[in-house]
């Protein structure tokens, strides 16, 4: 009897740690959800970085594929996946629109010197009201917005090549193939 007693013990273990194992593999936690997948990205007004005299909103994010990427400098993925997307402007014809999130704006302007640029433009959004419009969990995160400025995939977490190749360049080969003809082009 006192043995059958030491096994109950190690039975509760394993099925505790069979469904912890279950629970944390269910999902991938860079695809965490998000209520904009399929909706129009939020309406904003927000400064440039580097001119607070200007102010764009969603209109200057519509009329092609663009890919919206939260960034600061204070993020060490930031940098990790800084290089990629020099390399994804240089080899695509994607728009990249920065976010800088929660940031200097004096160190965000340096970043960008000291490491290029691979933004369109990059939008301030010092308070992170912008953020928590997008549902922001924090820096990096990026958006795939169509040419209607609808959202079809979110990316939480760093690009790299192989998430550009595999998950982000065949979404916009789609959006860039199903884009109308314009008249005389």
């Amino acid at each position: 009897m006192k043995r059958t007693g030491l096994f109950i013990p190690l039975g509760v273990f394993l099925l505790i740690i069979v469904i912890g194992y279950a629970g944390f593999s269910l999902t991938d936690p860079h695809q965490l959800p998000s209520a904009l997948l399929g909706k129009a990205f939020p309406e904003f007004t927000v400064p440039l970085l580097g001119d607070s005299d200007t102010h764009v909103d969603r209109s200057a994010l519509l009329g092609k594929p663009v890919l919206v990427n939260v960034w600061a400098t204070w993020c060490p993925t930031c940098k990790a996946e800084h290089d990629e997307l020099m390399r994804i402007k240089a080899l695509s014809e994607l728009r990249i629109v920065g976010v800088n999130y929660k940031d200097d704006e004096r160190l965000a302007l340096k970043w960008l010197a000291d490491y290029g640029d691979p933004y369109d433009f990059t939008m301030q959004d010092l308070d992170g009201s912008l953020g928590v419009e997008l549902g922001v969990y924090g820096a990096p995160e990026s958006f795939l917005l169509n040419a209607e400025g609808t959202v079809i995939y979110k990316r939480v977490g760093e690009i790299n090549r192989r998430i550009w190749e595999q998950e982000i360049a065949p979404r916009f080969a789609v959006l860039v193939a199903s884009e109308p003809v314009q008249p005389g082009g």
